[in-house]
């Protein structure tokens, strides 16, 4: 089949402009490669500051660095996107943000807690761990010594023993000067007829006989019958004022729940969600850097709880079982973990996309499961 000439040329000017189109389009593609490189520049050997916040098991203190879940998955990130990390250590969460906000680290690493505030002052990766808010107490056996003498006091029962007190000296007294008169084979020196009073005396008090003899006939049976029910009455007085005050003490210090706190000093850590927590309740807050400093406020009775992100608290619970530590209660307000980064980092995305990939391939759960145990 012939072409006519006029076919032909029209077939010549449609592959012209097609040609034309196609070395534009390769002229674009070549003059845009080195900005397109420079808008997405690849993460190998990228060196990144990591800033981290010490909070036994995520962040662990070691000799030579950090440890612990949160550095092993930063670090598991790290090496699959090829990230150079230099670690920066901050002493409160509030700190370890800020430096993420003004761009002073790439990322911040501990157990933080994903929360709308802090989303909008920075970047968060996927959450990486679910926690939550519990209570730790210090488990004590019993009231001490001074609690009991503190609850006695405040409920009047002090004031009453001094007035059993003055009556056991008095009747010590009497009872001195009537056998001293009365019976010979009374010791002659004071300091033993004193110390035999008492002794009987205190013997009624107990609920005892006195070991006297009776040398004033019926009367004296009587007498002696009388100060025996007055003994028994003190005796009962005592015990059921002690264990009403030891009761009303183990009642109260019995902390649950968040109710239990009300009108009580309880600690939590500077800067964390549960400050942030305990001020929003109105509770009377004191602030400690990390959760050593709060046990020992803990300890020394300056507050009688803390409260903290569940997963910190029962960890240092468990790796120090000679204090008297107590988690108690059911976990409240539910969060979760996640890398924070600087304010539309380029490492965001990437970030995020592993920590997807070490959920998918099971290395988070193993991690957590190596942490926590196989029941958390």
């Amino acid at each position: 089949m012939l072409l006519s000439a006029d076919t032909y040329r029209a077939g010549e000017r449609v592959f012209g402009l097609r040609l034309l189109a196609a070395l534009m389009l390769a002229g674009f593609v070549l003059a845009s490669g080195p900005a397109l490189a420079q808008d997405s520049p690849p993460l190998n050997g990228k060196a990144v500051t990591v800033g981290v916040y010490t909070s036994p098991p995520f962040v662990t203190a070691t000799g030579d660095g950090f440890g612990g879940m949160a550095i092993e998955l930063w670090e598991h990130v790290a090496a699959r996107l090829g990230l150079a990390t230099t670690f920066r250590e901050f002493t409160t969460i509030r700190d370890l943000i800020a430096a993420a906000e003004h761009g002073d680290i790439d990322v911040a690493a501990t157990n933080l807690s994903i929360t709308q505030s802090r989303a909008l002052r920075i970047d968060f990766t996927q959450p990486w761990f679910d926690s939550g808010l519990r209570i730790m107490v210090s488990e004590r056996p019993g009231a001490g010594f001074w609690d009991v003498i503190e609850g006695l006091e405040a409920s009047g029962f002090v004031r009453t023993y001094v007035i059993i007190a003055l009556l056991v000296m008095l009747a010590t007294a009497i009872l001195t000067l009537v056998d001293r008169r009365y019976d010979p084979a009374f010791p002659r020196r004071w300091r033993d007829g004193v110390a035999e009073s008492f002794f009987s005396v205190m013997s009624v008090a107990t609920g005892k006989l006195p070991p006297t003899r009776n040398r004033f006939g019926w009367i004296g049976r009587l007498w002696q019958g009388l100060w025996l029910m007055c003994g028994v009455a003190v005796v009962a007085f005592v015990t059921s004022s002690i264990t009403t005050v030891m009761t009303t003490i183990s009642l109260t210090s019995q902390i649950k729940d968040l109710s239990d706190l009300d009108g009580r000093a309880v600690g939590a850590f500077t800067g964390s969600l549960s400050e942030d927590f305990a001020r929003q309740l109105g509770l009377d807050l004191r602030t400690y850097p990390h959760v050593e400093e709060a046990v020992a406020a803990l300890q020394d009775r300056s507050i009688v709880a803390i409260i903290a992100d569940a997963p910190v608290l029962e960890y240092f619970a468990h790796t120090n079982p000679q204090l008297p530590l107590d988690v108690t209660g059911n976990l409240f307000r539910p969060d979760k973990y996640g890398f924070g980064l600087a304010p539309n980092s380029p490492l965001t995305d990437p970030v995020t996309i592993e920590i997807l990939g070490a959920k998918e391939s099971g290395y988070l759960e193993s991690l957590r499961s190596r942490y926590f145990g196989n029941d958390n």
